[in-house]
Parts: structure tokens; C-alpha cells; sequence
């Protein structure tokens, strides 16, 4: 849970720049241009003694843009390593400086600091740049080959988001055993799930198959998916009552809902602005999150500007929706898909030479294009402007992701090893397409930031600060590109000098270091109310206090019980807190939350003149914690078997 921070003109900025959902006050959404609570302050902590929870450790907070004033004795430390006098790029607190050093200890980054630091091994990164360790969300299986093309591009986390698994219990179990290189995580992937059934592609789901698909799905996020994800292009039969059923559970569990849309062209029946709509409908009756797989290839060709626009306008609705793109003009499947259905050439608008087969040189006649459909071969089409690859890049909600890992064989996208050197040597350095810093976040920090609200393993990524882990890629920002093409696409990407992975050196001038195995598994975890940690008693109002990662939290409306006025605003996902409305409740019992109830971090704030702070979803109603009790005045005195006393401030 983020901390409380004390900035009301900040507070209000923020909540002027988050994209809300309107309909209900239960629904929250990330705000990837908000700075953590790091960045905003050093939070007020309550002492939370006895509390038997887990607990999240907390950062220190660094002061202005995040760059640490070390005491002397961290000065004087000698650190595992030491990155030396590079320009530093934070997405999150919005550093880009240079000059700065990284101290790693113990796989997590000690200080940022524009002093001198020792290290038991210092790497030179003077005239490079030092960023978070690149977060791809739209990966798929993290096979033995292809994860390291992967860490070779700058990826510390390869999540497989377009795909992903019907058994994560197996599969999070089958990759912790292989030790892989990189982080690692994946989606309940519903088709693959839906196989079971042994339905074609262009049927739908009986309502008992569905309701089995659910339970299956409820258990896989319990079992650590990050999220549930469809590919409505590939199984067309895939129809809204199987979908929706799933979204409720998506927005249940308070995870994002991955979609490869329904349509990629923009020829009737069947067009791109109805494919972006059918998923806004979903977004907008059940709540859930939605992801837009690859829009520069599915949903956004030939339409980029007006899909685009219609996702911005959800946004401004309050519709929790994102997307990602790739930077190639050229998107690849398989021919024997129903992509390649009746009819293509005249929704991609090109012709049989315009497929190439990925791995070779050899572009497709029609009597080549029957063979290698029948054999299931992969082929790249020369088929999206380069326009829509600007446009999407531009777009402050769409991230970075490659949709490929490369396999043996090489029958793959050249994106498989290039998309994050590609990102920033061809459309950040050369057609200044975007910010350097604005292409780090797509990359990192809203990757983490999509998944992280139920991830807590990437709360500590996508970021360079004090207290996140060490996954870390330093690069030549003069020379970073891609190599890899459609004849090789296992070239490995240039400018990429080192790879940190758990704060060890995975590639440097030597190489790639196959024995740097720390890739770690990137799951859901779920808290649950396990019965109360004591209560807390406001003049007449008595609640039951409940723990939740290492904090004590309350009902909120035991600041209603005192007199204070709770006026939701949906345009800013929060609470408003007008103080002494009216007279206090006389002798208020809180019901607590039922044992069991999922706790979910929803993104909802409460917002008082001087500061704010994070809220906890619990059913359909809201904690606060001590801990913003304390930042709004109240004094709070502990007594025993964990009950507290709380009185209201007078102001």
C-alpha cells in the first residue's frame, strides 16, 4: 500500500490528471504519471507492534527528485557494486541526471547519490544511461533460448501476458525449477483453458463449459496469474457471455483483463472502431481492467488516431483501459490462424509478396502460401504505416510490449530480440518520436504499474531507487539499436553494456553470463480478512481494526462517525474529507468485514486540504489506516490486546 504523503497542491494535480471510472466508486485505476510515495515525502508511521501480518518494507524516502543524502556511514560503506557517474533516468520521480552513482547491496539498490561511493566492484557508466531493468508485459513462455535474446534487450521480466497458461500452479512450478535468467510471469490464458472442451475456433462455450472455465479461473489466480487473457481474433467464437463472466472475476480479484481484440482492419463487416468498442463495453459494465494487446497491429491499423481517441475517451469516462504497441511497421503470425482467413488481402491491404517467411529471405507466391499454411509457419506482413506506429508510441497510456520470445528454429518476429533497443535507437534517438525518459517508463514503470496492484514482486520494479530491487540495464544511448531482422531475428541487440538481474552482472563487455540465474517468479498474491487485530474507539464510534501487509486499518466511516463528511468524487477516484459537517454519531458499533473478504488496493485516495492518502478496499467499503488517522491530526494512544484509542483532531 502506498504511503500517506502531505502535499495538497500536489494532491491536487495528480487527481486532475487521473483517468477515473465513473460508474462505481468500488472500481480504482492506475495513474502512471502520480509519483510514488517515495517521491512525495516521507510518510507518518503509526507503531505497529504485534501485528501478525506480512509486512512490505518500506523505502526511504529520497529527497526532491530522488536522488539520496547519504549519512556518513553510508558514505563510508563499501557496496556489493557500485554504477559510477551515469545519467540516471528514475520514470517514476521524473530523474534524468548525470553524473550520479547506484549502490547495490544485497540485490537492492542502496542509494542514488551524487557523492562518492565505493563498491566491491564499481562499473564506469560515465556517458551512459542507467535505467530500470526493461519489464515486458506482452511476452509469452520464457523458454531456455529465448530468455536470453531477452536479457540481451535490456529484459529483466518477461511476463507472459499474450498467452500465458491454464495451470499456473504447473507452470510457475516448471520455470522456478528451470532457474531462469530473467523474472518471470504469466496470465491465465483462456484459450488455451477453453481446449479442454475440444471446441474449433469459431465455437462458443456451452454455459456449464463456462462456468467450469471460471472455477478453473478463480483457481489460477489464487494459484498466482497476474491477470485472465483472450485472443478474440484467433478463436472468433469467443463470444460476450463467456467474456463477461470473466471480467466480473478479473474485477473481483482487481486484476487487468488482456485482450488480442476482435478485428485488426478496418474493412466490413467487422472493423478496428468496433473491436476497441466491444472491449470499452466490457470495461464499462462489469468494472474490470482492460488491456489492449498490440494495437499498432490489432485493433488501431488504419485507425490508429480514431481508436486511439475512442480509449481516451473511455479514459476520460473513468474506464480503466491501457494498451501497448511494438516498434516495428510490420506485425507476423501464424498463416495457418484465422487471421489469415478468407479475405486478407483486402483487410491488410496487401498481397502475397508482401509475406515473408520469419527466419528466411523468402517472400510468399500463392502456391508457396498453401504449403506453409498447411505446415503452420510463422510469416511477418509488411502491413502497418508507419504513422500508426508514431501515433501509438505517442500515446501517454500505451506501454511497450515485443508479443514474441524467441524460439528454436527462429521461425519469430525480429521484435522476439530487438523491440526495447529498437524503442529507443530508431524512435527516440532518430525520428524523435518521444522523450527519452517518457520511452523508459513505457517500458518499465507502467508494465510494473499495470500489474502491480495485486504483484506485489513489482512494486519494487520498474523504478531506480533506494530500496528497489537491483534489476537494472546501462546502455550507450548513442548507439542502442536493434540488429535482429526477419532472415536473423536471434541477433542480439547492440549499445546494451550491462544487465543487472538481483543486483548481479547478467551481460557486460564479456558477454552474457549464463551462470546468473536469478530470475524469480512474479505472481498475484491475495490478502485476506483473517478476523480483527483489536478495535479502535473515536469518542462514541467503536471499529474493528484489521492488518494488512505490516499496517493496522479501520473503517472509514468512522470518520463519518466523528462528524467529518465523506463525499465521493468520481472524476478523482476518491474521497473528499470536509471536516465537522455535522455532529458526531452517537454511539456508533462498526460492523467488521467478514473473515475471508479479499483486501484489494484499488487505487481510491482520500483527499483532505493539506494531503492524502491510499484507501484499502474491502468489500464495498473503504479503510483508512492509522497511519492516516495520524497524518489528518488524530491522536492515537495504543493500549492493550491491540485496542486503541483515537481523538479527533478539532480542526
Amino acid at each position: 500500500m502506498k504511503k500517506v504523503t502531505i502535499a495538497l497542491g500536489e494532491a491536487a494535480a495528480i487527481a486532475t490528471a487521473v483517468i477515473l471510472w465513473l460508474a462505481v466508486p468500488a472500481l480504482g485505476q492506475p495513474n502512471t504519471a502520480a509519483p510514488s510515495a517515495q517521491a512525495k515525502g516521507a510518510a507518518l508511521r503509526v507503531a505497529m507492534g504485534g501485528v501478525n501480518s506480512p509486512s512490505r518494507e518500506a523505502a526511504a524516502a529520497p529527497a526532491g527528485d530522488g536522488v539520496d543524502t547519504p549519512t556518513p556511514e553510508e558514505l563510508a560503506r563499501t557496496y556489493d557494486i557500485v554504477i559510477r557517474g551515469g545519467r540516471v533516468i528514475n520514470p517514476e520521480t521524473r530523474l534524468d541526471r548525470e553524473g550520479l552513482s547506484v549502490a547495490i547491496e544485497d540485490g537492492r539498490i542502496a542509494l542514488v547519490t551524487d557523492k562518492r561511493v565505493h563498491g566491491r566492484r564499481e562499473i564506469d557508466a560515465s556517458g551512459l544511461v542507467v535505467a530500470p531493468g526493461f519489464i515486458d508485459n506482452l511476452s509469452y513462455d520464457p523458454n531456455p533460448l529465448g530468455v536470453w535474446n531477452k536479457l540481451a534487450d535490456g529484459v529483466t521480466s518477461n511476463i507472459a501476458m499474450h498467452g500465458g497458461t491454464a495451470h499456473p500452479d504447473k507452470w510457475y512450478a516448471y520455470y522456478t525449477r528451470s532457474k531462469l535468467p530473467i523474472h518471470f510471469g504469466a496470465s491465465f490464458f483462456y484459450s488455451q483453458a477453453r481446449n479442454q472442451f475440444a471446441l474449433s475456433r469459431y465455437d462458443s462455450a456451452t454455459p456449464a463449459e463456462t462456468a467450469i472455465l471460471l472455477a478453473q479461473a478463480e483457481k489460477a489466480l489464487n494459484d498466482g496469474a497476474l491477470g485472465i487473457s483472450f485472443s478474440l481474433e484467433y478463436v472468433p467464437g469467443i463470444r460476450a457471455p463467456e467474456i463477461l463472466p470473466m471480467m466480473r472475476l478479473a474485477y473481483k480479484y482487481n486484476v487487468p483483463v488482456y485482450f488480442h481484440a476482435r478485428y485488426s482492419d478496418m474493412e466490413e463487416p467487422g472493423t478496428n472502431l468496433e473491436a476497441v468498442n466491444e472491449l470499452i463495453g466490457y470495461a464499462k459494465s462489469t468494472g474490470a481492467s482492460v488491456h489492449v494487446d498490440h494495437i499498432n497491429s490489432t485493433g488501431g491499423t488504419f485507425s490508429m488516431k480514431q481508436s486511439l481517441g475512442m480509449l481516451e475517451e473511455a479514459r476520460r469516462e473513468g474506464l480503466d483501459m491501457t494498451a501497448c504497441t511494438y516498434p516495428y511497421d510490420y506485425w507476423g503470425t501464424y498463416l495457418n490462424s484465422a487471421r489469415f482467413d478468407e479475405g486478407w488481402q483486402e483487410r491488410f491491404r496487401i498481397s502475397y509478396h508482401d509475406l515473408q517467411i520469419a527466419g528466411t529471405p523468402e517472400r510468399l507466391t500463392e502456391e508457396t502460401f498453401k504449403v506453409y499454411k498447411r505446415q503452420g509457419k510463422l510469416a511477418v506482413a509488411y502491413a502497418i504505416p508507419e504513422q500508426d506506429i508514431m501515433d501509438s508510441l505517442r500515446a501517454p497510456f500505451v506501454m511497450i510490449g515485443s508479443d514474441a520470445i524467441l524460439e528454436p528454429g527462429y521461425n519469430n518476429h525480429p521484435r522476439a530480440s530487438g523491440t526495447f533497443a529498437r524503442t529507443v535507437g530508431l524512435y527516440v534517438r532518430e525520428h524523435e518520436v518521444l522523450p527519452l525518459i517518457d520511452a523508459i517508463a513505457k517500458m518499465t514503470l507502467m508494465p510494473a504499474q499495470r500489474l502491480e496492484r495485486q504483484a506485489p514482486a513489482l512494486q519494487k520494479k520498474g523504478r531506480i531507487a533506494r530500496g528497489m530491487d537491483a534489476d537494472i540495464v546501462v546502455f550507450d544511448y548513442g548507439t542502442i539499436s536493434d540488429r535482429s531482422t526477419v532472415e536473423k531475428p536471434n541477433l542480439t541487440s547492440a549499445g546494451i553494456k550491462y544487465v543487472l538481474v538481483g543486483g548481479q552482472v547478467a551481460l557486460d563487455g564479456q558477454g552474457l553470463h549464463r551462470g546468473v540465474r536469478l530470475g524469480q517468479p512474479i505472481r498475484s498474491e491475495f490478502v485476506r480478512v483473517r478476523g480483527s487485530v483489536g478495535t479502535l474507539t473515536a469518542g462514541r464510534a467503536r471499529a474493528a481494526l484489521v492488518a494488512y501487509r505490516g499496517e493496522r486499518y479501520v473503517d472509514a466511516a468512522v470518520l463519518e462517525a466523528q462528524g467529518c463528511e465523506l463525499r465521493w468524487s468520481k472524476p478523482d477516484r476518491a474521497y473528499k474529507l470536509a471536516a465537522a459537517a455535522r455532529a458526531p454519531a452517537a454511539n456508533t458499533l462498526l460492523p467488521p468485514p467478514p473473515d475471508g473478504e479479499l483486501m484489494l488496493e484499488r487505487g481510491h485516495r482520500l483527499l483532505w486540504e493539506g494531503g492524502e492518502a491510499e484507501l484499502l478496499s474491502i468489500g464495498d467499503r473503504s479503510y483508512v489506516s492509522l497511519e492516516t488517522l495520524q497524518a489528518l491530526g488524530w491522536t492515537l494512544t495504543p493500549g492493550e490486546a491491540g485496542n486503541w484509542r483515537a481523538e479527533a483532531s478539532a480542526a
